[in-house]
C-alpha cells in the first residue's frame, strides 16, 4: 500500500473506531458489576459505595454489587482491579491508602500510576482535630505552642499505622514543625476512645464519628482539614487558616477501573456516578455520613491522584512511616 493510500484509509479508520467505542458503550454492561471496595464492611468508604451501588444498578440495568476485599494496607483489592478484564465491569476504589502505599511499602503488585485509570473523584471525607477538654488548647495556634514548649510530651491517636488519621497528624507535625507522639490503636473507635478517657490529647477525626461529641462537650473540635470551612461545624476554623497555609488533608473516594479500559466506558461510567451523586437522597446520605460529594472528571482526578503522590512521598519519607 502506497502513502497515499494510507492517507485515504486514515480517516475511514478513525470512523470505525469511533463506531466501535460507540457500540461498546451502548452494550454496556452486559452482566453484573462489582465495585471492590479494599476495605473491611462497615467503614466510611464501604458505606458511601453501598449508598450508590443500588442507585448506579437501577440506571445501568445491572446489578452493582460490592465486593469487600481487606488487607495488605488496601493493596490486595487494588490488585484484583489492576488484573481484571478492562471491560468497565470490575470497578475499584482509590483512597488516602493508594496514593501512601507506593512510599510505604517496599513493593506493590501493581503500578499506582500504570495499571488503573481514573473514572471520577467520588466523595472526601474531612477530618477534624479534636482534643479531650482538659487539654489547654482551644485553637490550632494553642496546640503548636504546647507543642514546641512540650517537644515531644504531646501524644496523638490513630487507628493504626498509615491510616487517614495517621497521615493526618504527620503531615500537621510536618507543616507546622512540631513533634507529636504517635499511638496506634486497633480502629478509629478505639482511638476516639482514647481521647474521651483522655489517654490521648489530641485525634484527627472523622466528622461523623466526633462530631456528637462536640456537641456534648466530651471533646473540643479545633480545626478542620479542609481548605473550607465544614458547614456541619462552620464556627470551626480550617488548620490553614490558624496558622498551617496549605494544610489540607482528607480521605477521597475515587472510582477507578484497570488500565486499557475504552475511553467510551469510562465515560459512560464516569456520566452514570456523576448523575446518581447529584439526586438529593443520595447527597443526604452522603452528608450524613459526613462524607462531601464531589463527582469530578477522570482528569480531574487524575490530576488529584498526581498531587497527592507528590505531596505524601515527602510526608511519608519525613515521618519515616513504614508498614513492612
Amino acid at each position: 500500500m502506497n502513502f497515499a493510500s494510507r492517507r485515504m484509509l486514515l480517516p475511514s479508520l478513525s470512523v470505525l473506531l469511533v463506531y466501535a467505542g460507540f457500540a461498546t458503550a451502548q452494550n454496556y454492561p452486559h452482566k453484573p458489576i462489582r465495585i471492590v471496595v479494599p476495605f473491611q464492611a462497615g467503614g466510611s468508604t464501604d458505606v458511601v459505595f453501598r449508598i450508590l451501588a443500588p442507585r448506579l444498578s437501577e440506571q445501568l440495568g445491572q446489578t452493582v454489587v460490592v465486593d469487600n476485599r481487606p488487607g495488605g494496607g488496601a493493596t490486595i483489592g487494588m490488585e484484583i482491579v489492576a488484573k481484571s478484564p478492562p471491560d468497565a465491569h470490575t470497578l475499584g476504589v482509590a483512597t488516602l491508602s493508594f496514593v501512601c502505599n507506593p512510599f510505604i511499602l517496599s513493593t506493590l503488585p501493581y503500578d499506582s500510576e500504570k495499571d488503573l485509570a481514573p473514572v471520577t473523584l467520588v466523595t472526601r471525607v474531612p477530618h477534624v482535630f479534636a482534643v479531650h477538654p482538659s487539654v489547654p488548647v482551644r485553637s490550632i495556634k494553642e496546640l503548636i505552642a504546647l507543642a514546641k514548649a512540650k517537644p515531644g510530651g504531646i501524644l496523638y491517636a490513630s487507628g493504626g499505622n498509615a491510616t487517614s488519621n495517621h497521615l493526618a497528624m504527620e503531615y500537621f507535625n510536618y507543616k507546622a514543625g512540631v513533634k507529636m507522639v504517635h499511638v496506634a490503636y486497633k480502629g478509629a473507635g478505639s482511638a476516639l476512645t482514647s481521647l474521651l478517657s483522655g489517654e490521648t490529647t489530641i485525634f484527627a477525626a472523622s466528622l461523623s464519628s466526633a462530631v456528637q461529641h462536640f456537641k456534648s462537650g466530651r471533646l473540643i473540635a479545633i480545626g478542620v482539614s479542609t481548605l473550607t470551612r465544614d458547614p456541619i461545624l462552620p464556627g470551626v476554623p480550617t488548620i490553614a487558616e490558624s496558622g498551617v497555609p496549605g494544610y489540607e488533608v482528607v480521605e477521597w473516594h475515587g472510582v477507578v477501573v484497570p488500565a486499557g479500559t475504552p475511553g467510551a466506558l469510562i465515560d459512560r461510567l464516569h456520566q452514570e456516578i456523576v448523575k446518581a451523586l447529584a439526586l438529593p437522597d443520595i447527597k443526604e446520605k452522603i452528608v450524613n455520613v459526613g462524607a462531601q460529594s464531589v463527582g469530578s472528571t477522570p482528569d480531574e482526578l487524575a490530576a488529584h491522584i498526581k498531587k497527592e503522590l507528590g505531596i505524601w512521598s515527602t510526608v511519608v519519607k519525613a515521618a519515616g512511616i513504614r508498614v513492612d
